[in-house]
């Protein structure tokens, strides 16, 4: 069985592209997704616990990811869910990842612009990489925008950010 799960949060590593030999695109990023409450005996909003996933992408959502989300960004992820334990000759853990089927900008932080596009063809994938190989690390986006790409508006510099309504919990006002 698949689980389902939508989450909003903030990339909180650079996102990994890669292109593997047989053409397949990848981007994955870590995405941190942080409680937060309001606490009536204190009258203000407090961190809980933060959630910690690792997200990837395939295809061509892998490379509008990698020209569209950066690190710091509040996103929102829809995705299948997979919980994976994993074990090493010193330690045991588990793994919680999200094959992302959408990735998109939290609005309630800013504003984007979509500017749609079309896969690549399979000349324009063997010009961009001309030894056809696996290439790997975050390669960034070309100076002044590239098609797929959009952006966050800029914070205020001294400001910081208010926390977004999203229309559930608390009716309480909150102060800055």
């Amino acid at each position: 069985m698949t689980d389902t799960i939508a989450l909003t949060g903030i990339v909180a590593t650079t996102p990994r592209h890669l292109v593997t030999s047989s053409g397949l695109a990848i981007t994955s990023f870590r995405l941190a997704c942080r409680q937060r409450r309001y606490d009536r005996v204190k009258n203000a909003w407090v961190d809980a616990d933060t959630n910690w996933y690792t997200v990837s992408s395939f295809r061509q959502l892998a490379h509008n990811v990698e020209r569209s989300v950066h690190k710091g960004e509040p996103v929102l992820v829809t995705g299948r869910l997979r919980i994976r334990d994993w074990e090493n000759e010193d330690r045991t853990g588990t793994s919680v990842e999200v094959e992302a089927d959408a990735v998109g900008h939290n609005l309630a932080w800013g504003t984007t612009a979509l500017m749609r596009t079309t896969a690549p063809s399979a000349a324009e994938q063997r010009d961009a990489d001309p030894a056809g190989g696996a290439t790997g690390g975050a390669t960034g986006g070309t100076a002044g925008g590239t098609a797929g790409e959009a952006t966050a508006a800029p914070a205020e510099p001294d400001a910081a950010p208010a926390e977004p309504d999203t229309g559930q919990g608390e009716s309480e006002t909150r102060s800055a």
